[in-house]
């Protein structure tokens, strides 16, 4: 159970007590643990909105919101921050990149890439629970902690030194398949909006996959965290659109 306590401790505001520090392999095995923390998040969501289902919606979608932000301690909207910043700073180059990913000032990018997605996963909360589909809410927490797994799984980590490396390294492939596999089945039983919901995450993390291959040669922690994020509001955006087609 110690690499469940890790992935909790890791991916949320919670404090968890380890007696012992966590090895590599402990670290590493973690990292089959984030969907189920993300499940977790989604569960505490749903059952926040239920327990609130009386407040005007507008309310009600910003508490969610709120509670979303805290839940992780923002830290994949820091990841967030700081790629963005590195993106458009970088001008294409790899090293001047990952320098500027290093540097702990946030700037105007980062703000502003903060500002829009709050901002669109406020409206699409809005309108996911002006459709009564908060159920959704248990699912997309998940899929965006699927993708950590999936790109320590296919993609090399660009930082020889750090606790990324090791995570690659010693990540066991065959678990770590069968628990993306298993993950991205889910969402098959919230029906077709899943189904597309699942695909559309999918699409958008292999996309952001290659971007980071062809400027980084792999991945860093901070393009992880933007890839959760980006993963999260994609899924909950095809969802809200899809409720009006299908």
């Amino acid at each position: 159970m110690k690499p469940f306590w890790i992935a909790l401790q890791f991916l949320t505001i919670f404090t968890i007590q380890l007696k012992q520090m966590p090895n590599q392999q402990q670290n590493a095995q973690a990292l089959l643990f984030y969907p189920w923390v993300g499940l977790l998040i989604g569960g505490i969501l749903w059952a926040v909105v239920l327990l609130l289902q009386g407040l005007p919606i507008l309310l009600l979608a910003t508490l969610c919101l709120i509670l979303w932000i805290w839940l992780t301690g923002g830290l994949h909207l820091d990841g967030l921050a700081d790629t963005a910043d590195a993106w458009v700073g970088g001008f294409g180059d790899k090293e001047r990149t990952l320098s500027i990913m290093k540097d702990p000032s946030c700037g105007p990018i980062g703000v502003l890439s903060l500002i829009m997605m709050c901002l669109l996963k406020f409206s699409c909360l809005y309108v996911l629970l002006e459709q009564k589909l908060q159920l959704y809410l248990l699912i997309l927490p998940l899929l965006g902690r699927l993708t950590p797994l999936f790109l320590f799984l296919t993609t090399p980590y660009v930082r020889e030194r750090g606790l990324g490396a090791s995570m690659g390294q010693y990540l066991p492939k065959k678990l770590a398949w069968g628990m993306c596999i298993f993950g991205l089945m889910l969402p098959l039983l919230f029906g077709w909006e899943g189904l597309l919901s699942g695909i559309v995450a999918f699409l958008v993390l292999l996309y952001l996959r290659a971007k980071f291959i062809q400027r980084l040669g792999g991945i860093t922690g901070d393009t992880i965290g933007a890839s959760i994020e980006i993963v999260e509001v994609a899924s909950l955006l095809s969802l809200v659109l899809l409720s009006f087609y299908l």
